[in-house]
């Protein structure tokens, strides 16, 4: 009797100690790759808006989730080899805030991972099915979902928007990367329909570096347009202060594709709330992580968009925007 009580406490007692040691064992923290195309002063804000909602959900950065980040700064050159250095940390999801350029390569560097790596996009200005990267919106099919602006499929609003701004309007320049594929396909297709349609004229003009822009304005200055147009891409993006600074003193009102460039100084822009897209990315990362699979999961359209208007610019250009316009602004700076 006593060799059967003495056996049982034994094996309470390591069971306890199983337990125990089993307890103290820390959970795997996941690990979230980032891949940004601009560089991460740019990209701060917009990744507040994923931590927020990541926070929303119960995660926590450094302490029950990790965020791996790598910039490109623009730079297209760069970004193979950034994605291959997230696939090399093992990552558990790639968050690639970018256009197709991007995910495209983060799609790549995954095919040399040991298992497959999940991919949540969000700003991509291309069709991602028409770019051959997911099957459809409704069931994307591989390793890529999240969503997608459509940026470049808005080039016609913004013309609109510009024309009614500066009633006078009738030659845009516009400004774009070649390089960046939703750049080509606005200047050379959905531009000239809505310009047509607008009877105004455009310009195109070619920046392939960041040493491209005073050369460009030099050049443009000569021929005297009326208004400035500027394609969203890395590049540009990334040199939104600069662009907006030239746009200001050669006095030419300028309209672009989110409301960063118009913080910077730059006149107006219309595009996707890109604070509800960026917040939306935590939605993706949270069904991953708890199992559910990026094929099954749609890729989402932007719902909420956005007119943001910089009246102190207004004022330095000398341009008075007409009252039917302002009352449309989501946002005025003034």
């Amino acid at each position: 009797m006593r060799k059967n009580v003495m056996r049982l406490t034994l094996c309470a007692m390591l069971f306890a100690l199983c337990l125990s040691a089993q307890a103290q064992q820390p959970k795997k923290v996941p690990r979230i790759g980032y891949l940004s195309s601009v560089d991460r002063a740019t990209e701060s804000s917009r990744a507040e808006g994923i931590r927020l909602g990541l926070r929303e959900l119960g995660y926590i950065e450094e302490k029950n989730i990790a965020i791996k980040y790598r910039y490109s700064e623009g730079k297209s050159d760069r970004v193979p080899e950034l994605a291959a250095e997230l696939v090399r940390l093992k990552v558990d999801i790639i968050v690639v805030a970018g256009g197709i350029i991007w995910i495209r390569a983060a799609k790549n560097a995954t095919k040399n991972a040991t298992k497959t790596i999940p991919i949540v996009m969000v700003g991509a200005g291309n069709d991602p099915v028409e770019a051959g990267l997911i099957e459809s919106l409704a069931r994307p099919g591989g390793n890529v979902t999240g969503l997608t602006n459509l940026s470049g499929k808005l080039g016609g609003k913004r013309l609109e928007l510009l024309k009614e701004a500066v009633p006078k309007l009738a030659r845009v320049a516009v400004l774009y990367e070649p390089a960046t594929p939703a750049n080509v396909v606005e200047v050379n297709e959905d531009l000239p329909v809505a310009a047509r349609a607008l009877k105004l004229t455009i310009q195109t003009w070619e920046i392939r570096a960041a040493d491209g822009f005073e050369k460009a304005f030099a050049a443009l200055s000569k021929e005297r347009p009326d208004g400035l147009y500027v394609a969203g891409s890395p590049l540009l993006n990334n040199n939104q202060k600069r662009i907006a600074d030239l746009a200001l003193k050669s006095r030419l009102p300028s309209v672009y594709n989110d409301r960063e460039a118009v913080d910077a100084g730059g006149l107006m822009s219309y595009g996707a709330d890109l604070a509800d897209s960026y917040r939306r990315v935590a939605y993706y990362v949270d069904k991953i992580l708890k199992g559910a699979k990026p094929a099954d999961l749609p890729v989402e359209q932007p719902t909420k968009f956005e007119l943001v208007i910089n009246l102190k610019t207004a004022k330095q250009i000398g341009l008075t925007i007409p009252p039917n316009v302002l009352a449309r602004a989501d946002r005025l700076i003034k």
